[in-house]
């Protein structure tokens, strides 16, 4: 180093605090300690390899973004909902609003997961269950009706058909009257994670390929604060696989992203700044915070040392947190709100800058109101009472965290050779293609999947309530769960028939068989779906036309 980092650090807080970007509070213990804003080393020289653990705000981000931490600014409260028909979920939004929530995250129901129209007979008994039901257009009108899309950050967790379900959210946004260029949030997009982890795609890989590269085209040149990619670790980590193989599996993915970037001729340092990711925080407390760690280091080396970006921004990895739905069990459900408190903490000790908190009975179903306010409490009270932000990355340093970080970086690269190898130019994308191929990443997470499942068989993994103190807890009441009613389902049919009863119809089809000419050139798909969204086609009319096109995807088997 040419300058002691802690100079360098320190340069940057203060540049912070002249321009205002150091939050005015009380910056102590609850016994009234000043704390300083970050610590470190008295003689970096002493410290082994030191730049790779550095100071907030600086390459290669091992502690966190900015100088400031959460000094500068807190984590976004973003509650992940979304039930039944747009206006209950409507409900949802405007109550976690009100209650101190900082930014939306819907969840589709499984119908609009796979690009299927509620009056589809494929989507019987799924409409509303397991996210929001969205046929058109219209469904985000009501959705976003009395919440501003222009002053509000919307992150829409969908992958197989989110291209189309982001123009109905553009669309409903021009409806508002809101500045479009000027929306803010994040789509997820990721179509690798779904052929790896959770299975829900419409089309071989390229073409959904195809359509992400287009997304990124449009939103980089016309919506420039809109994330158009949220790279999803957190499915691949639920299906199974280790925190080593979420770290590897997601960046890879993550790469490969840039990759279909820089084919597409765009500008890394204006493109992979529009790239997050979604991180799931599990119950292991340390390997966790490691593992945040050491994904902003690895981003930051790789996207300088192997795309070539320069700017610290382009460098930079930016992250959501959910915590681990499959640690909640049904069992003794109470227990759920200390797990979901203590992955959360692991989530702001790795610096996330969004978190989501499950409720106690999403094991069960979709959580009620009373179960949803809780969870977004248990940040608040993270928030506003453990004085957690007043330091950036406490944990920096410690003997534990920076070897457990090394361990986990170590085994990544270990994956990303064995992913490179896979394929036949050298590049994480050909390796990734040849993995979901040959069913070499699901067969890697199944395993690990039986590694851990038969160790809590064994007793050797203890998880309470379940194989360990499994006794009734004294004056337990069964829970008051969430359920959705038939007659969403009924109602969002008949809506939907009645909106096609009003729309221009020939308008609409029209629109959809161009949006078909359009995929058969080298034009840029995204205004042909806008057009054909502002005629009210449907998510499944728009789908079905592109699945006849470019055939559907079935796995193949593998024994």
């Amino acid at each position: 180093m040419t300058q002691d980092a802690r100079q360098r650090w320190q340069q940057r807080y203060d540049a912070a605090i002249e321009a205002g970007k150091v939050r005015d509070a009380d910056f102590t213990t609850l016994s009234g300690v000043e704390v300083e804003p970050v610590y470190g080393p008295a003689d970096e020289s002493a410290v082994e390899n030191f730049e790779r653990i550095g100071y907030p705000g600086e390459f290669p981000f091992t502690r966190g973004l900015h100088a400031t931490g959460y000094r500068g600014r807190a984590w976004t409260i973003r509650q992940f909902a979304g039930f039944g028909n747009a206006q209950q979920t409507n409900e949802r939004y405007k109550m976690i609003l009100a209650e101190g929530g900082g930014g939306l995250s819907v969840a589709f129901d499984m119908p609009t997961l796979m690009g299927r129209d509620s009056d589809d007979p494929r989507s019987l008994g799924e409409v509303g269950h397991c996210g929001v039901a969205i046929d058109s257009a219209a469904d985000m009108d009501v959705l976003f009706d009395g919440i501003d899309l222009a002053g509000t950050t919307t992150s829409m967790t969908i992958s197989g058909p989110a291209v189309p379900v982001f123009c109905m959210y553009l669309v409903a946004a021009e409806r508002q009257g809101a500045a479009v260029e000027s929306l803010n949030g994040t789509l997820q997009t990721d179509i690798f994670k779904e052929y790896i982890a959770q299975k829900e795609w419409l089309f071989a890989p390229e073409p959904h390929l195809r359509l992400i590269g287009d997304l990124m085209e449009y939103c980089a040149e016309h919506i420039p604060a809109y994330k158009p990619i949220s790279v999803s670790g957190y499915h691949i980590r639920e299906a199974g696989s280790t925190a080593a193989q979420e770290l590897a599996y997601t960046l890879a993915d993550g790469f490969a992203y840039v990759e279909l970037g820089l084919s597409r001729g765009l500008d890394i340092e204006k493109f992979a700044p529009g790239l997050s990711f979604f991180f799931d925080a599990h119950i292991d407390f340390f390997e966790e915070i490691a593992k945040f760690r050491a994904a902003r280091r690895i981003w930051a080396r790789w996207l300088r040392d192997v795309y070539g970006a320069q700017t610290g921004k382009a460098q930079q990895l930016r992250f959501h947190t959910q915590t681990a739905g499959v640690s909640l069990t049904a069992q003794q459900p109470d227990n759920n709100i200390v797990r979901t408190t203590i992955e959360a903490l692991a989530a702001v000790f790795g610096s996330t800058q969004s978190l989501h908190t499950n409720a106690l009975d999403e094991v069960l179903a979709l959580p009620s109101a009373k179960a949803a306010q809780i969870a977004l409490r248990t940040q608040q009270v993270i928030m506003e009472e453990t004085g957690v932000m007043n330091v950036a990355d406490p944990l920096g340093g410690s003997w534990y965290v920076e070897a457990l970080t090394d361990e986990l970086e170590r085994q990544a690269e270990e994956i990303f050779a064995r992913i490179t190898d896979m394929g036949t130019d050298g590049t994480i994308t050909s390796g990734i293609l040849r993995g979901i191929e040959d069913g070499w990443f699901t067969g890697e997470i199944a395993e690990a999947a039986f590694v851990y499942q038969r160790a809590l068989e064994k007793g050797d993994k203890k998880v309470v309530g379940v194989n360990t103190l499994t006794g009734t807890v004294p004056g337990e009441e069964p829970l008051e769960i969430l359920r959705v009613s038939h007659d969403v389902e009924r109602e969002q049919k008949a809506e939907l028939a009645a909106r096609r009863q009003r729309r221009d119809d020939a308008a609409a089809r029209t629109a959809v068989q161009r949006l078909v000419e359009v995929g058969r050139t080298d034009a840029n798909m995204v205004p042909a779906m806008l057009d054909a969204v502002r005629a009210e086609a449907t998510l499944g009319e728009i789908c079905d036309a592109l699945r006849g096109e470019w055939g559907s995807y079935t796995e193949p088997a593998r024994f």
